[in-house]
């Protein structure tokens, strides 16, 4: 299990209780953004209009505005990259979030899956 589910519940409600948030888009997250959305002006600073709960495998969900609410193409990225004001009242609390399930993923991905091997 990557996240405890009563703590991410709750970091989620508070979000949504503060929405919208501001944040920063990571380098490699607009990297990608861009990619997606050619000759569309996203610059870092975006907003966090909604805020979902994905389950133990997506984590929180957010999704991003940048100004342009008009067009089509909507954003859902992990909370986990973007970055946030230290200032911001729930920054704190975003940022252990943040660091647990990073630490989390990068625990599974580098332990062995176990095989069952069957007798034949």
């Amino acid at each position: 299990m990557i996240d405890n589910p009563l703590q991410a519940n709750l970091l989620v409600a508070k979000l949504n209780a503060a929405l919208p948030l501001p944040a920063t888009a990571t380098p490699p997250l607009l990297a990608q953004l861009h990619e997606q959305a050619p000759g569309r002006d996203l610059s870092p600073q975006c907003q966090i209009t909604g805020i979902h709960y994905a389950g133990d495998e997506g984590g929180i969900v957010c999704r991003l505005g940048f100004g342009h609410e008009d067009d089509e193409k909507v954003f859902f990225v992990s909370i986990t990259h973007l970055t946030f004001d230290g200032r911001l009242p729930l920054a704190r609390e975003i940022a252990a979030y943040q660091k647990h399930r990073i630490k989390r993923i990068r625990r599974s991905d580098a332990t062995p899956q176990r095989r069952s091997i069957s007798a034949g």
